[in-house]
């Protein structure tokens, strides 16, 4: 891949500046966003009040589709979270250097992606007042929670990951907060010391700092393998066709940094533009971010292609049905837009001129994001619309109820990330200077 994070014609002066000057305070237009997107989220809870009033059946769930667009977002969120700890966790220890530049923003990518992904299961229970009958407590119902279930696998999963992202990124962003620290003046400088937990740049702070960061990055990683498999599992421990599969958790891992890659680039692109960030993240960053998703999406390609190796090696008339309706049968439409957004569009990252073009390495992360989308909707509606029986098969379509929800959750994430961006560092001057200092190519 091709250099770096930052230019090595950058003084540690000028790097800070250039990220304490997006900490100015905000114009009206940023203002106007904020409240734009502030309205999605209310629209989304209003959704969310009106089905626990009303029952959860004001959604399109029923039978045999007993799981709509909150599984769909879920799988959704949580695989956009995964390449924020990829970026952050497993090139830091390969000391990749052109991540540094897109470090924090992924990894608040994923912490704000893991909190949207948690709120669907609660959306999703209906009476979420009595969501604590997970709990292992006695009662004298003699109920108990089943422990076995992938549920559960999933609380405590995603809980962990959500701990272990949050406590990364802020370990990440200590020295940073000691920087606004000391330009800040008033009620300002007195938050920040607070965040800043009294770091003075001893020798002692940065030894401890570099083995706790990298201590979290050795942890995460691990994280990130496990988590996506845990959700997979959801699927392939039902009998279910199109889900009973041992490829689920590698092919479910691969789609997570895909989209999350995607979405990477989604987030970044303009930020570079409006922060004036193009001597921080330059293109061959985002060019190597490209080359990545090539990577991804052959991946993907490969899993799409193993499923329907395995139905029509198995002979089993089931599974050949189920795969044969996914592509020509009432969903077909989805099952096209996914493959096609998944893997054939990144395949135009190979021509150079494309991968180094803004305009278009915005416009294909957009596209790959919505194929992703599309992914989940294929996997998680065509396996169960279509089953063993059909005398008990069905379609689904989303209510209004839902694309409410879902429009809320989509604008609760860009809220969060746009809150971040305007009042706390979103690029590590830290680890950016390392990149100036070194000097040298980490591109590897």
């Amino acid at each position: 891949m091709t250099n770096d994070g930052a230019s090595p014609k950058l003084t540690y002066a000028q790097i800070d500046q250039t990220v304490l000057d997006t900490l100015r305070p905000a114009t009206r237009p940023y203002w106007i966003t904020i409240a734009l997107l502030f309205l999605g989220v209310l629209l989304g809870a209003a959704c969310w009040l009106y089905q626990i009033f009303s029952g959860i059946g004001v959604g399109g769930q029923n039978n045999p589709v007993a799981w709509g667009t909150y599984l769909i977002n879920f799988v959704f969120w949580v695989g956009i979270a995964h390449s924020g700890t990829l970026i952050s966790a497993i090139l830091h220890l390969f000391r990749a250097g052109w991540r540094n530049p897109i470090a924090r923003a992924a990894e608040t990518m994923t912490v704000f992606a893991v909190c949207t992904a948690g709120l669907f299961p609660f959306i999703h229970l209906g009476r979420v007042w009595v969501v604590f009958y997970m709990l292992p407590y006695p009662t004298q119902r003699g109920l108990w929670p089943n422990f076995l279930s992938p549920l559960m696998f999933d609380v405590i999963a995603i809980s962990t990951y959500l701990i272990v992202s949050s406590l990364f990124w802020y370990t990440g962003m200590l020295p940073d907060l000691a920087t606004v620290r000391d330009r800040s003046e008033g009620l300002r400088k007195k938050i920040f010391t607070i965040l800043s937990l009294g770091w003075t740049g001893e020798h002692e702070h940065w030894r401890h700092f570099s083995r706790t960061y990298l201590f979290f990055a050795a942890l995460a990683t691990p994280l990130v393998i496990s988590v996506h498999s845990v959700v997979s599992w959801d699927f392939a421990l039902g009998v279910v066709p199109g889900w009973h599969t041992t490829i689920f958790a590698p092919y479910f891992v691969a789609g997570a940094i895909h989209s999350g890659l995607a979405m990477v680039l989604t987030l970044m692109i303009p930020l570079r533009k409006i922060f004036h960030y193009e001597k921080i993240i330059t293109l061959s960053v985002l060019e190597n971010v490209a080359k990545t998703i090539i990577f991804t999406g052959l991946i993907v390609a490969f899993a799409y292609s193993t499923e329907y190796f395995m139905a029509w090696y198995s002979h089993n008339v089931v599974e050949l049905e189920t795969f044969r309706w996914r592509a020509v049968g009432d969903y077909s439409l989805q099952f096209w837009i996914m493959v096609t957004c998944n893997t054939v569009i990144p395949l135009l990252f190979f021509f150079k001129k494309i991968r180094t073009t803004i305009v278009w390495l915005f416009i294909i992360s957009l596209i790959v994001n919505i194929g992703m989308w599309f992914e989940r909707f294929v996997i998680i509606i065509g396996s169960v619309a279509h089953d063993f029986i059909p005398h008990a098969w069905g379609l689904y379509a989303p209510t209004a109820i839902e694309f409410g929800i879902m429009l809320g959750s989509f604008c609760l994430f860009f809220f969060l990330f746009v809150l971040f961006v305007k009042h706390l560092p979103s690029v590590s001057m830290t680890e950016i200077k390392e990149t100036a200092h070194a000097g040298e190519n980490h591109g590897g």
